[in-house]
C-alpha cells in the first residue's frame, strides 16, 4: 500500500475514534467545552430539540425551550469516621514476681504449693541454716565479751587508771560487736525465702531437697487482682486517648463476656517501625477468671469525624477533580467535593453539602451547570393546567 494511503487511512480512523467519543462518551462534551469547543455540545443537543418538538413543554416545560430527560436523585446522609477503636491485646498480672533466693544452699522446706494464695511477707521455702545459726551465736558471745570489756575500761577510767584512748577503743569495738550479730542475723533471715508481694502462687519448678542457687527460681508470683491489658492504636488515635478514659475489653476465649476499664498509661512515643502507640489498660479482676497472657479485644469511643456521605454514583470527575451535581432550587449546581473513605455503598466526601441536601445519581449525562431538572416520579412544573 502506497504511504499517501496509509496516511489517509489512519486519519480516518482517527477521525472515527474521536466522533465515536464525542458521542458514545457523556463527559467528553464537557471536556470539549471546558477547551472552548461547543460545537460538539450544540450538535448532540439539536437532534434532541428537533425529535422533542412540542413534546419538550410535555416533559416539563423548560423555560429555555429545552427537553428535559428525568434524573434520579439521592439524599445526602452524614458518616462518622474515627469515632471507634478496636484492637487485641495481652493481658498480665498487675504486679509479677520471680522469686529467686539470696544465697545457695540446699532447700529443707516449701511452705506453699501451686495455686496457693500468700501474703505478702509469708513464707515461700527455707533453706539449710546450720552455718548461719553457729555465726549468730559466735556474734552474740563476741558483742557480750565486748560489753564486759567497755564496763571494765569505764570503772578503770573512774580512777584515772585508763585512758580515754582505751575507752575509746572499747566503745568501738562494741560497735563493730553489735553489727556483726546484725550482719549474722540478716544472713539467717535469708534464708528463709520470703514473698515479697501477695498473690497467686505459679506452679513451684523445684523440690524440698533440691541444691540452689542465687540464680535458681524458686516460686513465681502474680497479683492479678487486676489486669493490664498492652495494645497499640494507629497513629491517628494519638491525642485523642487519656489516661482515666473508660473502654470495654473482652477475653477472646469468652466473647460474650464483656468487661468494663479504663486507660490506665499511654506511652510518650509512637513505635518508629509500626507508626503505632502503646496503651495500657487495667481491668478488675473480682471473679478471678482472667489470667495472664490471655489475649482480649479492646473498644474504645470517640466522637469522630463526620461528613456528607453521597451515593457512590453520584462521584463524578472532571478536568479540575471529582464532583456531584447537586440540586439548588430545581436547577443542576456543580459542587466539587474531595473524596474522605470509600465504602460499599456510600462514600464520604467533605463538601459544600448538608445532609437533606440532593444529589443526582442517574441521568448525569445531560446535566448542565444551572439547567433546570426533572426529577424522575415527580410531576413536572405546570402540569396541572
Amino acid at each position: 500500500m502506497a504511504a499517501w494511503k496509509q496516511i489517509v487511512l489512519a486519519i480516518g480512523i482517527v477521525l472515527a475514534a474521536a466522533a465515536g467519543w464525542v458521542l458514545l462518551v457523556p463527559s467528553s462534551r464537557t471536556v470539549l467545552a471546558s477547551w472552548g469547543i461547543d460545537w460538539a455540545q450544540a450538535k448532540t443537543e439539536q437532534p434532541q430539540t428537533a425529535r422533542g418538538g412540542s413534546g419538550g413543554n410535555r416533559q416539563g416545560g423548560n423555560r429555555g425551550g429545552q427537553p428535559q430527560t428525568p434524573v434520579v436523585t439521592q439524599t445526602v446522609a452524614s458518616g462518622t469516621i474515627n469515632d471507634r477503636l478496636s484492637a487485641i491485646g495481652t493481658g498480665r498480672a498487675l504486679n509479677s514476681v520471680v522469686i529467686n533466693p539470696y544465697a545457695s544452699g540446699r532447700l529443707t522446706e516449701i511452705a506453699v504449693g501451686a495455686g496457693e494464695k500468700v501474703e505478702a511477707g509469708g513464707v515461700i521455702a527455707k533453706l539449710d541454716s546450720d552455718s548461719e545459726e553457729i555465726a549468730l551465736e559466735r556474734a552474740r558471745i563476741a558483742q557480750g565479751d565486748a560489753e564486759a570489756s567497755l564496763e571494765r575500761i569505764k570503772a578503770l577510767r573512774a580512777t584515772n587508771t585508763a585512758t580515754t584512748v582505751q575507752l575509746k577503743e572499747a566503745e568501738l569495738a562494741l560497735e563493730n560487736a553489735r553489727l556483726a550479730v546484725r550482719d549474722a542475723a540478716l544472713a539467717l533471715d535469708r534464708r528463709t525465702i520470703i514473698a515479697p508481694i501477695a498473690g497467686i502462687v505459679g506452679i513451684l519448678p523445684v523440690e524440698a531437697g533440691n541444691y540452689v542457687t542465687s540464680q535458681t527460681t524458686i516460686a513465681t508470683i502474680d497479683d492479678r487482682s487486676r489486669i493490664i491489658v498492652d495494645f497499640w492504636v494507629p497513629e491517628r488515635f494519638t491525642g485523642l486517648i487519656a489516661v482515666g478514659a473508660p473502654l470495654t475489653a473482652n477475653s477472646v476465649a469468652r466473647p460474650g463476656q464483656v468487661i468494663e476499664g479504663v486507660v490506665s498509661a499511654v506511652d510518650n512515643r509512637l513505635d518508629e517501625q509500626s507508626r503505632t502507640l502503646r496503651i495500657q489498660a487495667r481491668l478488675d479482676n473480682d471473679g478471678d477468671m482472667l489470667r495472664a497472657g490471655m489475649s482480649f479485644q479492646v473498644a474504645m469511643q470517640f466522637p469522630g469525624d463526620t461528613y456528607p456521605s453521597v451515593d457512590p454514583l453520584a462521584i463524578q470527575w472532571g478536568g479540575d477533580g471529582a464532583f456531584v451535581w447537586a440540586l439548588d432550587n430545581g436547577k443542576a449546581k456543580r459542587v466539587p467535593v474531595r473524596i474522605i473513605q470509600r465504602n460499599t455503598d456510600s462514600v464520604l466526601v467533605q463538601a459544600a453539602l448538608t445532609a437533606g441536601d440532593k444529589v443526582v445519581t442517574e441521568g448525569i449525562h445531560t446535566v448542565r451547570e444551572g439547567a433546570e431538572l426533572l426529577i424522575a416520579g415527580r410531576e413536572p412544573a405546570g402540569s396541572g393546567s
